[in-house]
Order: structure tokens, then sequence, then C-alpha cells
């Protein structure tokens, strides 16, 4: 039976998706749960806070992030058990997509505890369905190691994978791994490049990894990028 209800259930955690840029893209069931939990646990307190504020809402806010994961996770689950409703938010986009996320989840589940999803934008999943690419099946690896050596040792792992790869790259690092794509699987291979996905600068590089490098070395590098790799036997 279809999950309809837009009132915060006691002792449930909302794992609440949230806009990547584009504030239009939050669901009306979002905004509802966020406007009926007891508490919003949040990657930033500042960017969530503004994000409530802009829809009019006032809910209290728990950081849950990377450096407090584990003693959050536990102390949040306290509550849910306890009879709060929560519901887990990242700065932009899904939750334990590449975000915190994955221990308090981990934790209901095993505690018993209602886990419902409140899907909507994921970065990946946005660049996947308008870059041209195959999307017949993917991997997506997240974040890269930070050191070249790292990145170049998964790309040539990779190298003859059969689907599609899919990894977010920060604009300190995009230049340097597109030299690196270019350098392992040569510059013929199709790829895209994607920054600002639905906000005003949004922008899609796609074509031989040669000729994207080449865009891309024109284009500023502000912003978070979702780079995509296609299978060697792929033609654009």
């Amino acid at each position: 039976m279809e999950n309809t209800s837009l009132t915060a259930q006691p002792g449930h955690l909302y794992v609440v998706a949230t806009p990547i840029g584009n504030l239009g893209d939050l669901s009306d069931r979002a905004k509802a749960i966020l406007a009926n939990v007891d508490l919003v646990a949040c990657e930033d307190t500042r960017t969530t806070g503004a994000l409530l504020t802009r829809l009019g809402l006032h809910r209290e806010l728990i950081a849950y992030h990377d450096h407090n994961e584990q003693e959050a996770a536990a102390r949040l689950t306290a509550q849910l058990a306890a009879g709060k409703s929560i519901a887990l938010v990242s700065d932009a986009g899904t939750p334990a997509i590449s975000d915190p996320g994955f221990r308090i989840v981990r934790a209901c589940r095993r505690s018993g505890l209602p886990v419902i999803p409140v899907p909507g934008a994921c970065a990946v999943a946005a660049v996947l369905s308008a870059a041209g690419l195959p999307t017949n099946g993917f991997l997506f690896a997240g974040f890269l190691p930070p050191k070249s050596a790292a990145r170049i040792a998964f790309l040539s792992k990779y190298r003859d994978f059969d689907y599609t790869l899919a990894l977010y790259e920060s604009c300190h690092r995009i230049d340097m791994f597109a030299d690196e794509i270019v350098a392992t699987l040569g510059d013929t291979r199709a790829i895209a490049i994607a920054k600002e996905v639905t906000k005003l600068h949004e922008t899609f590089l796609v074509g031989p990894a040669g000729e994207v490098r080449e865009r891309l070395a024109k284009t500023s590098l502000k912003g978070e990028f979702v780079v995509l790799i296609a299978p060697a036997t792929f033609e654009l």
C-alpha cells in the first residue's frame, strides 16, 4: 500500500532528500515531513537553517556530520527509541549517498526502528539521466582518494569495466582528474563532466576525454562536479 502520510510518526527516522540547487525540486512530502518532525539532524546547521527559513519553518536542529557521526547516531537512535521523530538531511541531495547517514540508518535497522525514505534530488542520478552515456548499469564510487596514484590505480583497475563509472570530484582536483583520465584511459574515451546541476550555471561537458579536458580548462571550476566515464566499447 502506498505510504501517503504527510505527518511524521513517533519513533520514525525520515531520510529526506533536499535540493542540490533548485529549491523547486523539494517535494511537497519532504516539506510536510520537515514541518512535522521533532528534530532535524543535518550536516551543517547553518545550511539547513537557511533552507528551513526559506520554507518558513522553525525546527530544532542537531548537527550530524562526518566528525561526530558515530556519537550522534547513538544519541539520535536513543531519541527515536524514546518516541521522537527525526528527519535526516544533508547539505544537498540524498543523505548517505557520499554524505553522512549510513551509521544512523544502520543503527535504526539493528534496533528495529522504522526508516522511511523521502526521495528527491541526487546529483549522480540527475547527471546519469541527462548526460547521454550508458545507464543500463553503473558503478558509483563517490569521491576517490585525494592522492593521484590512488585515482590512477582506480582508473586502471576499471579500465575495461562493462558499465559506466560514476564519481564525485571537488573543484580543487577536477582539472587534475581530467588529466589522469586522459593519461590512463586515452583521449578518445567517452566521458561527461557536469557541475552546478539544477543551478543557474549548470554545465554538461560530454564527449571524448581529450576534448572535454580542453573545454574544462576554459570553464569556471567553482562548484561540485559529477564525472561519468563510459565503457571502453561505447561510442558517442
